[in-house]
């Protein structure tokens, strides 16, 4: 088991008073879902993150596609779907 440290927050009474609520029927303390929620929150915003800076670099390093071949691609894929559900229909 990972090694745990203490942390103090703030939150609204409304948000305590849900989190409770969470508690109560799932059974688990608020302070281990208030962790699982921390955890959640700051691994999805590190995938972003590093998402962006991919994205920057290629930027930088000129692996771009064109405004407009990126449309193209994206109405070609929006007809294909139009098309496939006008078939089912």
């Amino acid at each position: 088991m990972t090694a745990s440290t203490t942390m103090t927050i703030r939150v609204s009474s409304e948000t305590k008073l849900k989190l409770e609520r969470i508690a109560a029927d799932t059974r688990r303390s608020k302070s281990f879902l208030a962790a699982e929620a921390v955890s959640a929150y700051v691994d999805r915003e590190l995938e972003i993150i590093e998402g962006i800076k991919r994205g920057m670099a290629d930027a930088a390093a000129g692996r771009v596609v064109p405004h407009d071949e990126a449309m193209a691609e994206i109405d070609a894929v929006i007809e294909a779907a139009e098309a496939k559900r006008a078939g089912k229909a």
